[in-house]
Parts: structure tokens; C-alpha cells; sequence
């Protein structure tokens, strides 16, 4: 039965203790690793990881039948498929990690004060750390891999849809940390339903962070109901927009591979605006080249004048199409009078997660990025750029929207957070 006072099965709550409390102990231990003990474990990992694909991508293939069954998108399916080439980069990403700076015991800042004192801000891990996410498996790896190299222990509730994939994984991972050596409970799986991540989200003292990864509803509500610390992961309707002093060459390539490269993901471009100036020149070449990629447009008046002109199907984009990450192979499109038009779509439409400006004017380019608000800004770029490890940091957390500590990419930094060390020679406060 539900406790009264908080709706939540007592089952529920003493699961979510019971993982947590054992994570704890595990953090202990992780702690006080050294780099070169932490990187020779994630090379065992991968190496373990790699020696599993069989049994994985078997596990990962009932899933994947349990979503064809139930009419998953296409785009989910894509986020929850792990073939083995995807396995190998999976493993490869926690090789990358090794490969890192540890940032455990960096001194952040300090000085020695006119009494002698000497002070320093030190790196050092979180603890225990949560993860609630969707079919996205690859997240289960990379968050073990960078818990482990941080010193923190993970608690990973993945969605429904990758149950038997997340469950594979875990058992592959707790099996290489305890033939190393090391305490399996240095990744923990929170399986039961909605209870149970309720159970999660409110054990404060018991879990220093939590980190939500997937749509717009699970982050809302993780933020919402949480009552531990959360880093807001955002919804990505990121924008590309073209400007007068564009070249239009540039422009095409990068707006294709913004939507195309892979459409599913929080950093492909949702929405395409473009100056009215070069409207004609561009949009007709763009949007049949979308539409040759199977991408289906959604175009303000102006821009469907010149999709006509293209001979390219589309239909009328409304406030909703402007405001949708749409995860798939669709795009609204909209002719824009001037720069600051752009910047005012952005403001009411962007989410704060990636926006792209393609021009030769550097004064234009300056303004975007400083007006712009959002978490990557980028000046004749793919949005696709906007990735833990294309900004060479390895595997990533997530990428954070919010202002407060981490923002952007998160990777090793952002799972830390720091103590004040002061040594002294006897001196007191008078």
C-alpha cells in the first residue's frame, strides 16, 4: 500500500534505499582510486563490453521486437538499437574516457593568506549519482564509464523500451568491476515502475544528483517533482539560420546534415530560418534537397512560394511545428526579414539547447553568438557539433540547458564538485 504522505509503495522506497545506500559504499571506494587504477578498469570494461556483443545485441533485438510490436517510431527504434558496430564505439567511448585527465583532486583555485594559511578548492566526486533516461542504451555505458572515472557510483533507471538491453549491460559491467576487484555496486539498476523512479527522484540524502535524459515530459517532471538536486537536460528544437551574408553552398551543407545526420538526436535542427534576401536563391536548392532525404517540410508563406517553386510537397507550418523537436526526419522552415527577426524566432521558439548561424559577416556573427541564448552557439557549423565527444571531452553525461554549474556538454567537471582544503601552522581567529 502507498504511503499516505507521499503516494509511494514502501516496496518502492526500500528498493531505491537498499540501491542506494549500497552505491554509497561503493562511492567510498571509487574515491580514493588513483588515475591510473580508474583507467585500467574502464579498458577492462570495454574490453569485457567488447567480448559480450553477442549476448547484447541479442538482448537489444528483444526490445527492439517488443517496439515493433507496440509501433514504436522509427526514431526511437533507431535511439534503442545496438548493433555491434555501435557496441564497439560504445566500448571504444570508455577506452576515450581512460584516455582523459582526471579531474578528482584538481585545485580549482587557492592562495595563501597574509596569516600563513593556505587554501585551495580541490576537485572532488559527487557521490552517488542517478540517471533517468529512455531507450537511449548507450547512456547506460557512458554513464558507468564517467561515474567510475569521476569516483562517483550510478544508480540507472533506463525506460521500459530498453529494459532488456539496460539489464544486459549492467550485468556485463558489475561482473568486469568485481572480477577487477572493484564493488559491483558501483553501478546499480533501478528496475519496477513509475513507483519506483517516484522513489528515486525523492531520496534526497540518499542520492546527491540526478540526471534526467529524453523528452520534454520526463525532463519536466523529474524537475518538477524531484526533491534531489536535478541538472536539467534539455529538449533540443534547435535552429540553423541563414543570413544574408551567407555562402549558399556552406549553408546547404550544413543545413542537410543538421536535420539529416542523424534526426533522432537533441542536436539535429528542428527549424530553418532563413533571410529574405537570399530566400529565393537558397530555399528552392535547400528544400529539395531535405525533401530528397525523406524530410517532410513544414514552411511559413514565404517559404512555401519558393518549395512551389521547387516542386516540392509541404504544408503549412503553425506555432506548434516551430515549437516541435520533432526526433525524425521533419523540419518547419521560415523567411525571416533581418537578422534581429531571426533573433526574436529564436527567443520565442529555441530551447536553449543549440542554435547555428551560417554567414560571412563577422559583426552578424558576433551579434548571433552574443544574443543568442543558449547552451552551444554555432558560427558556420553542423548543430550536430554540439556532443561530449566532438568537443573532445569523451562520453557525455548529457547536455545541460540549465545556468547552474554545468552547462552544455557535461562530462568529467560537471560529475564533480569541490571541497575547501586549508592547512595551517597552528594560527587561530582572533
Amino acid at each position: 500500500m502507498a504511503d499516505r504522505t507521499t503516494g509511494i509503495d514502501p516496496a518502492d522506497v526500500a528498493r531505491v534505499r537498499e540501491l542506494a545506500q549500497a552505491a554509497r559504499t561503493a562511492s567510498r571506494r571509487l574515491a580514493l582510486l588513483s588515475r591510473a587504477e580508474k583507467d585500467a578498469a574502464l579498458r577492462s570494461l570495454a574490453d569485457d563490453l567488447d567480448a559480450a556483443t553477442d549476448e547484447v545485441v541479442a538482448a537489444n533485438e528483444r526490445d527492439l521486437v517488443r517496439g515493433r510490436e507496440h509501433r514504436m517510431p522509427d526514431s526511437l527504434q533507431d535511439r534503442l538499437r545496438l548493433d555491434p558496430a555501435r557496441i564497439a564505439a560504445v566500448a571504444q567511448a570508455l577506452r576515450d574516457i581512460a584516455a582523459l585527465p582526471d579531474p578528482v583532486g584538481e585545485v580549482v583555485r587557492g592562495s595563501t593568506l597574509a596569516n600563513g594559511l593556505q587554501i585551495r578548492q580541490v576537485r572532488v566526486p559527487m557521490g552517488v549519482i542517478g540517471m533517468i533516461y529512455e531507450a537511449r542504451p548507450n547512456v547506460t555505458v557512458d554513464a558507468a564509464g564517467l561515474g567510475l572515472k569521476s569516483g562517483n557510483a550510478v544508480i540507472l533507471r533506463g525506460g521500459s523500451a530498453a529494459a532488456d538491453t539496460n539489464a544486459a549491460l549492467v550485468a556485463v559491467l558489475r561482473s568486469s568491476l568485481e572480477r577487477q576487484g572493484l564493488p559491483g555496486d558501483a553501478v546499480g539498476l533501478l528496475e519496477g515502475g513509475h513507483g519506483a523512479v517516484r522513489a528515486l527522484m525523492t531520496a534526497r540524502g540518499l542520492v546527491d544528483l540526478l540526471i534526467p535524459r529524453g523528452g520534454a515530459d520526463l525532463i519536466q517532471t523529474v524537475v518538477t517533482e524531484s526533491t534531489v538536486p536535478v541538472i536539467e537536460t534539455g529538449v533540443g528544437n534547435c535552429h540553423v539560420y541563414v543570413d544574408r551574408a551567407a555562402d549558399l553552398d556552406k549553408a546547404l551543407a550544413i543545413t542537410v546534415n543538421s536535420k539529416t545526420h542523424r534526426p533522432s538526436v537533441c542536436n539535429a535542427a528542428e527549424s530553418l530560418l532563413v533571410h529574405r534576401d537570399v530566400a529565393a536563391a537558397f530555399l528552392p536548392k535547400a528544400l529539395a534537397a531535405l525533401a530528397g532525404e525523406g524530410v517532410m517540410l513544414h514552411t511559413d508563406a514565404d517559404a512555401g512560394t519558393q518549395a512551389d517553386t521547387a516542386g516540392v510537397a509541404h504544408d503549412t507550418a503553425t506555432d506548434d511545428h516551430f515549437a516541435t523537436e520533432f526526433h525524425g526526419l521533419e523540419m518547419a522552415v521560415g523567411v525571416v526579414d533581418d537578422l534581429d527577426a531571426a533573433l526574436e524566432h529564436i527567443r520565442r521558439y529555441g530551447s536553449g539547447h543549440t542554435e547555428a548561424i551560417v554567414t560571412e559577416d563577422r559583426a552578424a556573427a558576433r551579434r548571433f553568438t552574443a544574443e543568442v541564448d543558449a547552451a552551444a552557439v554555432m558560427v558556420n557549423a553542423s548543430t550536430r557539433f554540439t556532443d561530449g565527444g566532438e568537443f573532445g571531452f569523451g562520453a557525455e553525461i548529457g547536455i545541460s540547458t540549465q545556468k547552474l554549474h554545468a552547462r552544455g556538454p557535461m562530462a568529467l567537471p560537471e560529475l564533480t564538485t569541490t571541497k575547501w582544503v586549508v592547512e595551517g601552522d597552528g594560527q587561530i581567529r582572533v
